[in-house]
């Protein structure tokens, strides 16, 4: 089924002849005389396509512009005008205007933004049914993750979810051990009640034992009521210590206590509690040379790593990279309200060569970053950070850490084909002939990378 292009224009002779140009392409096209008209034709039928005039009697063509944006924000808008003025071209782009074209044009022209709406609608299509296909491959708590690495921590921490086990997550600053040790909670029969998270490496010494055990009034200067800690509040639920290695002395003394016997005592006081909170504990430290270092006790180092889940950096699951990269795409063009294409190839490239040593944490600000930024439909090279986009848009052959040769070469030869059809806008035979290869092996290549 061909798409459907509605062209309004109080001018018969330009409505007759956009509608032919239209479906002389391959459209189904037809015509209205005005902006009211346009509305009872959407009112009747879905168009995929307007063409407008921007000077009309009646309802204008930016008038008509704010109604469709409104009302069918996914049809992309094509504005015509005789009286082209910059004011009137950033009003219909500032409004959602898909383009902008002055009269008198070319056929051709008229004919190349056309093929590029319909082209951007398909990308935005295919754009939402990757997203639907991801969100079918995480688990509802935020686990983003087609690796084997992340799937195995995935499936580790849903068959343990169902224990009472205490669990120590190890990973890298950013990495998402919250998210894992909330999908333990969510999954475990204690999902209906409370969910407590406890920072170590946010609280200073003195109010760390406070937070997690409370204290009575009068414990120390400022004490004007009794309250309660972590331990009490988690009772019954999940408690999950964040940066364990960052605990006291004293308070790994504490917490070795509850571990063995669910006891307690708050700050100042001598009455013995008790909680019947689950311990989930994260650190991005190595406990075991802090044991050997004699700053982390090894009966406490034990109690907590009944069962070990390590989740891994980014850099060491790439191929997540791009999923991740959509999520928050999405995430933030809702939050601001904006429609963009999907990820250019060369802004997905630099997202995947780039060493995210803040882990998944960085990626969802850069992403953040880009999509405030954007100033167009679709993210560009310039919308990322200088360090993650490379110090030009040419192609870096430096090696990445966790990347083999191979897995180099290949990037480098994604990127050539991505840009290459760029240039030749997806013309295979014309791309082909210019890389000097056969179009059989540029069509495999392309179906290789992801490219068809």
């Amino acid at each position: 089924m061909s798409e459907k292009v509605l062209v309004v224009d109080d001018e018969p002779g330009m409505r007759s002849l956009l509608t032919r140009i239209m479906e002389k392409e391959g459209y189904t096209a037809a015509s209205c005389a005005d902006g009211s008209e346009a509305l009872q034709a959407f009112a009747n039928e879905d168009w995929d396509l307007v063409i407008a005039d921007i000077d009309m009697p009646g309802m204008d063509g930016i008038e008509l512009l704010k109604h469709i944006r409104k009302n069918n924000p996914q049809v992309p808008v094509l504005m015509i005008t005789a009286y082209a003025t910059v004011e009137t071209a950033v009003e219909a782009m500032k409004l959602g205007a898909h383009d902008y074209i002055t009269k008198p044009f070319a056929m051709d022209e008229l004919k190349i933004v056309v093929g590029k709406a319909f082209e951007r609608q398909r990308l935005l299509v295919q754009r939402d049914l990757l997203l639907a296909e991801i969100k079918t491959q995480y688990d509802p708590e935020g686990i983003i993750g087609v690796s084997s690495r992340m799937r195995d921590v995935v499936d580790l921490a849903l068959s343990v979810a169902s224990s009472r086990a205490t669990v120590l997550i190890g990973g890298e600053s950013g990495t998402g051990k919250e998210l894992v040790a909330r999908a333990i909670h969510d999954h475990s029969d204690r999902k209906d009640r409370s969910f407590v998270v406890v920072n170590c490496g946010a609280l200073s010494e003195g109010v760390l034992e406070s937070e997690l055990f409370g204290h009575e009034r009068g414990a120390f200067s400022g004490a004007i009521a009794s309250r309660k800690g972590r331990f009490e509040l988690a009772d019954g639920g999940t408690l999950f210590i964040d940066e364990i290695g960052e605990l006291t002395p004293q308070a790994q003394i504490k917490l070795l206590r509850f571990l063995q016997n669910h006891e307690f005592e708050r700050v100042g006081g001598s009455v013995v509690l008790k909680s019947n909170a689950r311990i989930i504990a994260a650190t991005n430290r190595d406990l075991k040379a802090m044991v050997r270092e004699n700053t982390f006790r090894e009966d406490l180092f034990y109690r907590l790593n009944v069962v070990s889940i390590t989740v891994p950096p980014l850099r060491d699951r790439r191929e997540d990279i791009e999923h991740l990269a959509r999520h928050f795409l999405e995430k933030y063009c809702v939050q601001m309200n904006k429609r963009l294409d999907d990820l250019p190839g060369d802004f997905l490239m630099a997202l995947r060569t780039y060493d995210w040593e803040g882990n998944v944490r960085e990626l969802e600000n850069v992403m953040e970053r880009a999509v405030v930024l954007c100033k167009g439909n679709s993210l560009t090279l310039r919308d990322l950070p200088e360090d993650v986009r490379g110090r030009d848009d040419s192609i870096e052959a430096a090696p990445v850490r966790g990347q083999t040769l191979p897995q180099i070469l290949e990037a480098m030869e994604r990127q050539i084909l991505v840009r290459t059809l760029e240039k030749n806008r997806s013309r295979q035979t014309k791309t082909a002939k210019e890389l000097g290869i056969k179009r059989t092996t540029l069509r495999y290549k392309m179906a290789k990378y992801g490219l068809v």
